[in-house]
Formats: C-alpha cells, structure tokens, sequence
C-alpha cells in the first residue's frame, strides 16, 4: 500500500493525496510552452549527421529512472527515491517514512537524504537512517558502498561524452555559417572528394592563412568601410577575424581532429566499443590487477587473476576445439586478446610471487611487543594464504617454518652472545674500579631502613651496579619472558601444532581449481623434523641460561667489534663498528682488560656485578630465578619437551637447581660482608618513632627482613609456581641450603650485634677534618661539634660521649632483643617452614651475653667510684662519732655516693630513658653490696656507731626506694645482721629505745635532700597509697618495716 500512495503522489507530482490547492509549479503560461514548441520546431530543422547524438545526449535524462523536474521545470537527475546506499533497504524514503520524518511533505528535505542530489547531508543522513545501527553493520555498509562507486564509475564516461558531443555541434554551426558567409548559401561544387584528415584540414587552413596574409607593401589600402561589408572582397565581412578564428580551427583541428575524423573513424571507434563492452573484464584485467597490487587488495587481485586465468583458459579450449577449419574472426580475435592480455597478467604475477614469497622468507619475526604498536602479528598466515590462492609450486606452509625456525635459532645466538659481551663489558668496568669504602656500603644499606621509616625511595646499591644488575635482567627477560624470544618459540611451536593437527589448514584456501590442496599437508618426515627443531631451539635457549650461572665470565670480548648482523630491527651499518649502545663504545686498540684477581669470590661468578651488596643482590637475583623458573616451566609446557624424552625434563630441572644454589650461594656470601659492615649503619641519630633508640634497630629489621623474603623468593620461586607446568621442573629446595640459610641467618645477627657493641666500646679521636675516627680509620660518627648535636627528647645526643653510646647501645640490644629479633625468628619461620628452636635460644643467649658484657661495660666506672666513696667513707678516722653525742648527720660520703648517682640518672635518663630503672636498680644492689663490705671492715660497733652506721643505710635505702629489688632487699638486711654481730647486748636495747629519735632525725634528712635527690622519687600515680615493703631483721630482735625504721617519707 506505501509502495502505491508513493507511486500516485510521483506521477502527479504532489505532496499529499489530499491536496487543496492546485501546486504552482504547475502553472506553466502556454507562451512559455508556445516558445519550446517553436525552440523544438527550429531545431528539427536544423539537422547534422550528429543529430542522433545530439538527441541521445538531450534526452539522457529520461532514460534515468526516477528522475523528475525540479520546482521550475527544468529537468535533473535527482531521483524520487533510491536504496540505501550503505545496502539496508531499497527504499530511503520509505523507510524514513516509518521513521517519522517528513519527506513526502519536503522535497528539499528529501534530497538532503537521496545521494543523487546535490544537496545530500552524509551527517543528516546517518543520523536519521542508521541512528542505532552498530559497527559491524556501518562496517559492511562501507564495503557495499566502495562497491557502489566502484560500479558507478561508468557516470564520469557519460560527462566525457556529453561534454564532447557538445563541441561537436558547435563545430557543425561553425562550419555552417562560414559556407553561407561564403558561398550565399550556394552548396560550392568540390573538384573531388578527400577524406578529412589532420593533415589535409591542416594544409587548406594554412593555405589560406598564408595567401590571404602575404600583401605587397606597394598595393593601395584597403578601404575601412568595405572590411566588414558582405562582398567577396571583404570575404562577406569576416576578413577581419579571419585570422584568428583561423589560428583557433588550426589548434582545434590539432587538438580534436583524430576525434573528428569522420564516419570512418567513427565505425571504427562504435567497433572497439562494442568489442570493449564485449571482453570489458578480460580488457580490464591487467589495469585492475596491477592497481590492486598497488593498493595491496589481494581480494581484488585474486578475483581478477582467477577471471583472467578462467578467460585465458577457455580461450585455449578453443585453438584446441577449433578443428581443420580454425577459429572464426571473433574467435580468432578472441584469442589475440586473451593471449596479449594473459602474457601481461602473467608478468605481473609472476613479480608479485616473488615480492611474496621474499616477505615470507624474510626474517620479519613480528614479536609480540612489534604486536602491540600496531604491526600485524600473523602475517605470515595473510602471505601463505595468498600464495595457495594465486597457486605456487613450493609448499609455502613449509618454507615458512624453515624460515622461522632459522631466525629464531640465529636470533637466539646472536642476542645471547651479545648480551653476555656487554655484561662482561660493565663487570670488567665496576671490576677494574676502587672497592667501595665501608661508608659508601654504609649508606646504601641505611637507605632501606629510611625508605620504611621515612618514604624515601630506596636506593639498592650505586648507579653502576645497579645498571649492571638491569642489564642481567633484561638479558634473562629478552630469552626467557613471554614477550622475548621463548614466547616467539613458544608461539612457533604452537604455529607448527597447528599444521601437523591441520586445524590451521581448515581456513586456507584450495587455490584455483584445488591446485593448492597438496600443501595443505605436512610429511611425516617433515614433522619429525619441526619436533626435533623445537627441542633443539629449548634447548639452546636452556644452555645460555646455565652458562650465564655456572660458567665462569667470559674471556673474548671482540665480538662487541663485529658489524651487527642486518634485520628488521637492526638496520645495516655502512661499515661502522660501532654499537648501537654508546656505552659500549669501545677502542678495538684498547680493550678493557680482564678482571684483577683479588680474591674476591665474585671474580669466578658472571651473574654477579663486582662490589654489589647483599640488598641489591637479594632484590635483582629473586627476579632473575623467577624468570628462570617461569622460562623452564614454559619450556616444558612445549609438547615435545614435555610428552617427549624424559631427559628434556631433568635438564631443565638441572637449569633451576643450579641457577638457585649458585645464587643462594653468592648471596650468602655477600649477606656475610655486609653483616660486618652492618655497625657502619649507625649514625647516632634518634629514631622518629622511639626516642631512647637510634635508627640502627629499624634499619638491622629491614635488612635482615628484606634478605630473608628475597631469600624465600629465591629458593621457593614462588612467583613462578603459577605456570602449568612449574611443579613439575621447579622443585622444593633440597635440605642443604635450608641449613646454610639457618647458619648464615645466625652468624649475620652474632655479627651484627657485635659490631653495634664495637662502635659504643671503640675508642674515639677527633680527627683534623671534624670526623670522629677511630684507631683502625673507619669512620663512626661526626665530631660532637654543635653541629652534630641532635636534639631529642629535651637532651643532645653526643656521639663523642662513650658513656653515651653505650646507653643508646643497649637501649637498641634490648629493642632487639624484645621486638626486632623475634619478629625475625617468625619471619624467618613463616618464610622457610622450619622452626627455629635451637637458633631462637641461641640467638637469646648471644644477646643477652652481648647486652650483659656492654651494661657492664658502661656501670663498671660507677662501681668503682661507688666503691672508693663508701669504703673512703666508712673507713674515715672521723666516721664514728663522739662517744656520748647521738648522731644528727649522715656521713658525708653517702651525699658524695647519692650526687653521683644522680649523675648517673640523668644521663641515662636524658640518653635512654628505659634503661633508667634498670641502670639505677643495679648501682643500688652494688652500692648496698659496698656498705656490707665496707662495715665488715670494722671489727666493732658502739652505740653511737650504730646508729651512725643505721642512718647511713636508711639514708640511701630510703632515698633509692623506687629503684629497691629483693637483692638490694636482701643486701640491707645483711648489712643489720653484720652490724648486729658486732655489737654487744647493751647497745642492741639501748638502740630499740633510739629508734624513735633516730626516725625523726631521717625524716628531717630526708625533708633537707628532697629537693637534690628528686630525680629519685617515684613518679606519683593516681590510687597510690604507700611505698614497697621491704623486710629486714633489726637490732636487737627489732622488727623493720619499710627500710628498717617506720618513718612515714613520701618515697
């Protein structure tokens, strides 16, 4: 019914079925019509033998169907409607009907949506016809519309033609006017009759020219007025144009005369284009393929070769069919064509094979990170399929995988050999090179405890070695990842399973007529031989890993002077040595020398830089052995690795035990050194976190803790565990390098924790140039210039300060001891699924010897000083009283021992504030041990000095009451109970009824000394009510609470 109403509203030439005015389109003056009538009348009368052209031309329009007159009448070539040119519908405007838009009702709007109009919108178009079409649909319009022009092209042969038919009726009305000019209209009586050529149209226009422009200069003038007269003097008045209209036929004649050459060449040129017409694809045959060859459209080149080789192949068919009598003229002709046109397609072809088949051979290996920047990755399938369809001799499957199994072979050679020249290139250099200063060690260690406390990034080792390490990992990477050489194998091997299975020959064409049907198949020999292939190319890449961790460094380096061999991704030279890294821009007559031999172990290990530490030894060899682990297991993943000979599978498990242990010993090695060089870490300065500590603690935990997690990394490769086959080839570690790990993890903590207890024992001198050196030259610290006094904690750090060091030692012995060391024990346990039972106790046993030997260390001074001052004290001439007098004072030399106690307690508390109980509680024990010893040296006591010797005790026992222990406890009471063996019965009941008196006496000391020994006092804490008890036998039987005398002080 649409189809219908489309028809009727065409034919009238309305916009609706219902209309209610006459259009005014239609009302057309009969004068007008009156004029065309009396135009078309005129122009029957003047006929040519180019009329029917004329006519043809005039009326092209109404062979076109649809086409319609616009709003003014004049005719054009816009349709009424038309198909979609992107192939969906046949009917634009019905489909935008259903669309609701309103083309019907709008002309111009609708040829805005017609191709054939002028006015066409592309944007308008596909915003209303394919608002919610998708890709793929907008993708196969674009093709149907390319086919659409492609068949369309005929159009611009219809404006040559139309264009030249125009010429030729101006040329007719030209040569019409010059005879009647000429002639009165009097058709002259030719003398014979010439075929009009160039050259005769050329003769008599010249002639002319020549006759009528030569004058002698003798001859009168000619009169003005008679040059445009219509006489024969004045050639009927055109004489004075003549000239150039003369000049102009002449260069039209030069330019279309062969066009014009008359009804002859006229037959002959109707004859070539039927015969055109007839044989178009034959004749086209050889332009279209070469222009496919150029666009590089082997769909197009591979239809056309087909017709031409179907044409050319019938054409012989009939030269065979022909019999006695031979072929026709149109057969003859035929064949002419078919053989001219066939040797043409055939050179072209021939051409295009051999460009083909060069890119096939051709060491183009299109890696997987080419793949990624846009390069096809698979183009050698595109190349082997067109060589089946265009038909080849040679097995075009097979040669290319010959060719790719060389490439690969030869890429792995060379990519290998070179890698290991350049790394022996840097490890001769770092070799050849001063071995780093402790210090510089030092700070490359220190730098992984402030990555973790500061955020700074780390820095593993120094510039050099650090570009050595990525130079092995990016030689391991470039051989074993997935975008290196074993994906490409790995990819190839799955590129030849695909033939042999035939699953990839399923999508390839036949070729013509099924010629190419044979190469779809592989020999059994030939698949024997990829197989091998594949095993020897693993097995290649297998050997240059091993070598890189077993074998000793190289020796011969010249292959660094060799030209680089020419590939796609190495372009030729010119004949320069030079590489294409400019650090490796050596001088052939100065090769760097092979490596001094010092005795280093690292001299004998090419996968080791020269002077590398443990830390970047740890974090570069644990990326190394997981990409070493994932290569095996996706080595073995390859059929014939892993379904083939089982020795394959035990020589790659060889690859992973032996690149694990030489790694695992090489670390240990170098976790050794730099376990003695760990007391160059410290820095004396606080830490950010915890005051009465230095940053050494944190950055010992980060470096034990790193290597112990780059060391389970190494010997479980875990990262590598998630390919298929890595059960299989990556084994657990064997026991013996557990054990060495156990061993070494100890050993490095013993000597860790004794070079922290060197630098705080380790004499200082103040050296010219401000550093503290000590007596071997290495440095321990800045001078404690104002400069290198940190403050913290309201105190300065002063690192010249022996007493200092050894404070801030032991606050980080027992930092370690509590937190850091067994958090490494757990780690360490987690890590290698062991228990460290006999190393834990160990490891707390060295410990506390080390923390034991440096608190004696720093509290030996104060004990003897504390032994001088009591024994000085109590042995004085002057310490008994006076027979009869009670003693008001306690001796002198317990304020001397009290003052430098309080010494004590400042530095420790202003230095390491958690040592100061322990400090404190000890220097009571043993200045209680030198009372006990120091009263045994009197033989007998009195009354009044035993009461003396009784303040002197309460004194400094209540006075230190904070710091009291059960020891210090016990010592008093043996103090009393000595005291009390030297006397007699008298002064033990006479001091029982002093002990009243003797309370109030030290309760007025105590009061006295509050403010000089208020270091001592216990901090007050809510809900305290008392002081400790502490229990002792008196004199005489009497009972002591508190320190012996029931005195109510505020301890």
């Amino acid at each position: 019914m649409a189809d219908l109403e489309r028809t009727v509203l065409d034919f009238y030439g309305v916009s609706t079925l219902y209309p209610t005015e006459w259009p005014a389109e239609k009302n057309v003056d009969s004068e007008n019509s009156d004029d065309e009538d009396a135009k078309k009348k005129k122009q029957n009368r003047r006929k040519s033998r180019y009329q029917a052209l004329e006519r043809a031309v005039s009326n092209r329009s109404s062979v076109i169907p649809g086409s319609e007159n616009s709003g003014s009448g004049v005719g054009n070539l816009v349709q009424r409607d038309e198909p979609d040119p992107l192939g969906t519908t046949d009917s634009v405007v019905r489909t935008l009907k259903l669309l609701g838009v309103p083309v019907q009702d709008d002309i111009r709007l609708r040829n805005r949506f017609l191709l054939s109009s002028t006015t066409f919108s592309p944007a308008l178009f596909l915003s209303q016809m394919h608002a919610t079409a998708q890709t793929d649909a907008l993708l196969n319009g674009l093709d149907v519309l390319s086919k659409s022009i492609d068949q369309k092209s005929a159009s611009l042969k219809v404006l040559v033609e139309s264009n030249f038919e125009r010429f030729v009726r101006a040329k007719a009305t030209i040569d019409n006017v010059y005879k009647e000019m000429k002639y009165r209209g009097v058709e002259p009586t030719p003398s014979r009759v010439r075929s009009h050529s160039r050259h005769a149209s050329r003769n008599s226009f010249r002639g002319s020219t020549g006759a009528a422009g030569i004058t002698s200069p003798l001859a009168p003038a000619a009169d003005p007025r008679k040059k445009n007269a219509l006489v024969k003097e004045s050639e009927y008045g055109v004489m004075g144009i003549k000239a150039p209209l003369l000049d102009v036929s002449a260069k039209a004649e030069d330019v279309w005369g062969p066009a014009l050459g008359g009804r002859e060449k006229e037959e002959v040129l109707r004859t070539v284009a039927l015969a055109f017409d007839t044989y178009r694809e034959c004749i086209e045959a050889s332009p279209l393929i070469a222009d496919a060859i150029k666009r590089k459209d082997h769909e197009t080149l591979v239809e056309e070769y087909t017709k031409a080789r179907k044409f050319a192949e019938e054409s012989k068919a009939i030269v065979q069919n022909a019999g006695e009598s031979g072929p026709s003229e149109a057969q003859l002709y035929r064949i002419l064509l078919a053989a001219r046109m066939w040797h043409d397609v055939e050179e072209q072809i021939r051409l295009f094979k051999r460009d083909v088949w060069r890119r096939l051979i051709s060491p183009q290996s299109i890696s997987k990170h080419d793949a990624a920047s846009g390069q096809p990755q698979d183009q050698h399938m595109e190349l082997i399929t067109l060589l089946l369809e265009l038909g080849v001799e040679d097995n075009p499957i097979w040669v290319w995988l010959l060719s790719r199994y060389d490439f690969l072979k030869s890429r792995i050679q060379s990519t290998a050999e070179r890698s290991k020249v350049e790394i022996e290139v840097l490890r001769r250099r770092l070799a050849s090179g001063e071995k780093p200063s402790p210090q510089a060690i030092a700070t490359h260690l220190r730098a992984l405890g402030r990555q973790s406390v500061e955020g700074k990034s780390a820095s593993f080792d120094s510039s050099d070695i650090v570009e050595l390490w990525e130079l092995m990992v990016s030689f391991l990477n470039n051989l074993l990842s997935a975008q290196g050489i074993l994906g490409e194998v790995v990819e190839f091997w799955q590129t030849v399973q695909g033939f042999i299975e035939g699953k990839t020959q399923r999508t390839m064409p036949v070729g013509y007529n099924g010629e190419s049907k044979d190469h779809h198949r592989l020999s059994q020999q030939g698949t024997v031989d990829l197989q091998k292939g594949t095993i020897e190319l693993v097995d290649l890449i297998r050997g240059h890993v091993l070598d890189f961790f077993a074998a000793p460094p190289i020796e011969d380096i010249s292959l660094l002077f060799s030209p680089l061999p020419q590939t796609p991704s190495t372009p030729a030279m010119n004949g320069s040595l030079t590489p294409r890294d400019p650090r490796f821009n050596l001088d052939p007559n100065n090769i760097p020398p092979p490596s001094p031999k010092r005795g280093e172990s690292w001299e004998k290990l090419a996968f080791w830089p020269p002077w590398s530490n443990s830390l970047s030894g740890v974090h570069y060899l644990s990326k190394m052995l997981a990409l070493v682990g994932s290569g095996a297991a996706d080595m073995a993943s390859i059929t014939p690795v892993g379904a083939g000979d089982a020795a394959e599978l035990e020589k790659l498990r060889t690859l992973v035990g032996v690149a694990r242990e030489r790694c695992v010993n090489a670390l240990l090695g170098a976790w050794n050194k730099d376990a003695e060089n760990i007391k160059y870490v410290e820095d004396w300065n606080r830490s950010a976190v915890r005051r009465d500590v230095t940053k050494m603690p944190a950055s010992f935990s980060a470096f034990e803790g790193a290597l112990l997690s780059g060391l389970q990394k190494i010997l479980y490769i875990s990262e590598a565990m998630s390919k298929p086959r890595a059960s299989d080839i990556v084994l657990p570690p064997p026991s013996k390098l557990l054990q060495m790990v156990r061993s070494q993890y100890v050993t490095t903590l013993y000597k860790a924790l004794s070079g922290m207890v060197e630098n705080a024992e380790r004499p200082l001198k103040k050296a010219d140039d401000d550093w503290t050196m000590d007596i071997d030259g290495y440095v321990i610290s800045n001078a404690p210039t104002e400069s290198t006094l940190s403050m913290a904690g309201g105190g300065t750090v002063d690192a010249g300060d022996r007493n200092v060091r050894m404070l801030l030692t032991l606050s980080n012995l027992q930092s370690l001891r509590t937190e850091e060391v067994p958090n490494l024990n757990i780690q360490f346990e987690n890590a290698f699924s062991v228990k460290l039972t006999d190393e834990t106790k160990t490891i707390r046993d060295v410990l506390g010897q080390i923390e034991q030997r440096l608190f004696q260390t720093y509290t030996r001074p104060s004990v003897d000083a504390l032994r001088r001052v009591v024994r000085a004290g109590v042995t004085a001439a002057d310490w008994p009283p006076p027979r009869g007098e009670r003693p008001r004072e306690v001796r002198p030399y317990v304020y001397e021992a009290l003052l430098s106690l309080v010494l004590v307690h400042t530095q420790v508390s202003t230095t390491a504030a958690s040592l100061t109980t322990q400090v404190l509680q000890f220097l009571l024990e043993q200045t209680s041990k030198e009372l006990l010893d120091a009263f045994k040296m009197r033989p007998k006591y009195n009354l009044e000095m035993l009461m003396q010797a009784t303040l002197d005790v309460e004194f400094v026992a209540q006075t230190l009451s904070h710091y009291t222990t059960d020891r210090a406890s016990e010592l008093q009471s043996l103090v009393y109970q000595e005291l009390d063996s030297r006397t007699d019965n008298e002064a033990r009941t006479k001091l029982q009824s002093e002990l009243p008196e003797m309370r109030a006496v030290l309760k007025r000391l105590r009061e006295a000394s509050k403010s000089e020994f208020a270091c001592f006092r216990k901090p007050k804490r809510p809900g305290n009510t008392g002081g400790s008890a502490g229990a002792g036998v008196g004199l005489g039987g009497l009972e002591r609470r508190d320190t012996g005398l029931s005195i109510g002080s505020d301890r």
